[in-house]
């Protein structure tokens, strides 16, 4: 499962989006707000065809793809 990681940056703050190796496959703009930033993430989340693990928030909920891991 892929995992979102928010970081600050000099201008503001955004998002990588991990796949389950670590690689970055997405990366967003610079938010000026961490609330936007959170914005943007729910977005690609509702547009997105497969299930992300949102780590962004406590207690996040596990996932697991039987097509991906063993």
């Amino acid at each position: 499962m892929g995992k979102f990681v928010v970081k600050q940056a000099k201008t503001g703050v955004k998002f990588d989006l991990k796949a389950t190796n670590g690689e970055i496959i997405a990366s967003s703009e610079v938010y000026t707000t961490e609330r936007a930033c959170m914005k943007g993430i729910q977005s690609v989340m509702k547009n997105c065809v497969g299930e992300i693990e949102d780590q962004t928030v406590e207690n996040f909920a596990v996932l697991k793809h039987p097509k991906f891991e063993a």
